[in-house]
């Protein structure tokens, strides 16, 4: 690490002049680091020289060394790619086999001894795969774009291989820079569900446009049981826009392709939970500031009192939507923990962005489902 004279240092030292004490400036690699004393608290520090540094293509952050001397840390933005993201396409590449596997033997009935025979049977529900990764992928893509458009660091999308019933868990980004304004946190969180609703809307759209699936009978000839997918009132408005049934007759049921808009919408219901890092928390942190904690707080209490209902009142099995919301209620209490994102200007939202946040969050309502899965017969 060499010391380097403050002057020629870039941004320029004034901006630090009314805020920070300076002694010393130095590098460590690509890094700038200032030595001296903060004469403000750390968030008003920050606000202060943010956008200069931010100009300058810095961000920054406060550290305070073991001889009690703060250091403010001057990083290079870099949202570059740099070489191939083998961890994206690695990841990638296994939930393109696990969501065909699982849209094979799950929703084409291909016997597992068929795939194991011969494997290349399972790229019949190709367009299984297309379905649920397009609506995953677009969601993501959408955070992605906003984000590289306010600057801020972020990473490719990651999609995570699972098994049943769809083959993945998701996808998701990872945010590595701070959010410079309300603004931009909420562009960047509302992107996703719109964007992933729109891929949903043409998916489910297509999948109501295709012939149905007929289901062989050895499928239902043990239990005789099923897992039965409610449909969200969007789903059910689509289907009757087109005038296409969501239910047949008999062993006919719908094309797979239909179950990758179902992701997408009960995907949004999900994401759009108001709580900690989740899309809903984003916008919700952006439109009412730091009152969104309050707002949090009472999600995993909603999510806990819907599955006692189902499970006291509607008496539903556990083996039902019971502990599905039980589940969300523990996750959400998690995140909730760890806080929302926290912009470095807290300059309030303009009527339009509100407008927008009301009207995803109204979205998100036409794809909630009280039960969204039930085991029928």
């Amino acid at each position: 690490m060499d010391s380097r004279d403050a002057s020629t240092e870039r941004p320029p030292v004034e901006a630090l002049s009314s805020v920070f004490h300076l002694r010393d400036v130095r590098r460590d690699g690509d890094r700038v680091l200032y030595y001296g004393e903060a004469l403000v608290p750390e968030k008003a520090l920050v606000r202060e020289v943010w956008s200069t540094f931010r100009n300058a293509g810095y961000e920054i952050r406060l550290a305070r060394s073991q001889g009690g001397i703060d250091v403010l840390v001057a990083k290079p933005v870099d949202n570059e790619l740099d070489g191939v993201p083998w961890k994206n396409v690695v990841l990638f590449l296994l939930t393109v086999a696990s969501t065909l596997f699982v849209g094979a033997t799950a929703w084409y009935y291909i016997p597992i001894d068929t795939i194991t025979s011969n494997p290349l049977a399972a790229l019949e529900a190709w367009p299984f795969t297309v379905s649920v990764l397009g609506v995953l992928l677009t969601h993501e893509l959408g955070h992605y774009a906003m984000a590289r458009y306010h600057g801020v660091d972020v990473s490719l999308p990651y999609v995570i291989p699972f098994i049943l019933p769809f083959g993945t868990m998701g996808a998701i980004i990872r945010m590595r820079g701070r959010m410079p304004d309300r603004r931009a946190l909420f562009d960047i969180g509302v992107a996703g569900p719109l964007a992933g609703l729109a891929a949903t809307v043409v998916v489910t759209v297509v999948g109501l446009l295709l012939d149905p699936m007929r289901v062989p009978e050895w499928v239902t000839a043990g239990t005789g049981e099923v897992i039965v997918f409610h449909n969200p009132p969007l789903l059910d408005l689509l289907a009757w826009l087109l005038g296409q049934p969501t239910e047949y007759p008999g062993n006919l049921t719908v094309h797979p392709v239909i179950i990758g808009g179902w992701v997408g919408m009960f995907f949004t219901v999900l994401n759009l939970l108001p709580v900690g890092q989740l899309d809903g928390g984003h916008m919700v942190r952006a439109m009412l500031g730091e009152r969104q904690e309050s707002v949090a707080v009472a999600v995993p209490v909603v999510l806990f009192a819907l599955s006692g209902y189902l499970y006291y009142v509607r008496d539903l099995g556990l083996n039902e939507s019971v502990g599905l919301w039980a589940f969300w209620g523990l996750f959400s209490t998690f995140i909730a923990f760890n806080g929302p994102a926290h912009p470095v200007d807290e300059s309030p939202l303009d009527a339009r962005r509100m407008a927008v946040g009301l009207l995803t969050f109204g979205l998100g309502l036409m794809c909630f489902m009280l039960v969204p899965i039930s085991v029928g017969t």
